[in-house]
């Protein structure tokens, strides 16, 4: 009887079925993680900008510019953790139709919220309050059109102007204020009018000193209107 005769070839090891080789196992978790780093990553939060909008109380006549009002209320607000860029929109003898007239221009910043400081130059002018409160009116319902939160700031006339004049002037911004259901901080120069030491020469300008003494007082009334606006940015950026 003949038995088959040995093979001489040595019989191959087959994988069982299934199973996959080390070079397969290590490729899926280095898929993964490119997966990831390909991802696109998240825009950093951009500062919250805030346009303060006046004439030259805003804009810092006479002062250098690290002392002017929006420098000091940015470097103030940063000191609390607030990341926030102050746009300085001011410009020196501007009434309130003048700032009207370049409003759009100072929208084109696209600012977050915006600080309101008008008023002063039609009260030293003599202008009629109510053409003060038109103008003013306008600008409000354009910011309130483009969903922007708003801090009006008032001015209060001198008694010298005559009583029935500083009565109706003054009666202009808590007026708007209610009926544009703003925030309102009533006296922009609370604390500093009169005071010579906060005062430059002119006796109407406040000088570095004054402007501090400002940016203190109406930080309170500033910091709901920033949170608002903070929080408004982080859900567009959620949403986006």
């Amino acid at each position: 009887m003949r038995f088959p005769a040995a093979s001489a070839r040595t019989p191959r090891h087959r994988r069982p079925k299934g199973s996959r080789g080390p070079g397969r196992v290590l490729l899926a978790p280095v898929l993964v993680l490119l997966g990831l780093l390909l991802q696109p990553l998240p825009a950093a939060a951009q500062p919250l900008k805030l346009l303060t909008f006046g004439d030259s109380l805003i804009h810092g006549y006479g002062l250098p510019a690290g002392e002017t009002f929006p420098a000091q209320l940015q470097a103030a607000l940063r000191a609390e953790g607030l990341d926030v860029t102050v746009i300085n929109g001011g410009n020196s003898g501007d009434t309130t139709a003048a700032g009207r007239a370049r409003l759009d221009w100072a929208l084109s910043d696209d600012p977050d919220l915006v600080l309101l400081t008008l008023g002063g130059n039609d009260m030293l002018r003599g202008l009629e309050p109510a053409e003060t409160y038109r103008n003013l009116d306008a600008i409000l319902a354009r910011l309130k059109a483009e969903g922007l939160p708003v801090l009006l700031t008032g001015m209060l006339a001198p008694r010298n102007l005559g009583a029935e004049y500083a009565a109706e002037f003054d009666a202009v911004f808590p007026r708007l204020a209610e009926e544009h259901e703003v925030a309102f901080y009533p006296f922009f120069l609370d604390g500093v009018a009169m005071r010579s030491d906060l005062n430059q020469p002119d006796g109407l300008h406040p000088n570095g000193a004054g402007v501090a003494v400002i940016v203190e007082a109406i930080l309170p009334a500033l910091r709901p209107l920033i949170e608002a606006a903070t929080e408004a940015a982080r859900t567009r950026g959620s949403d986006g």
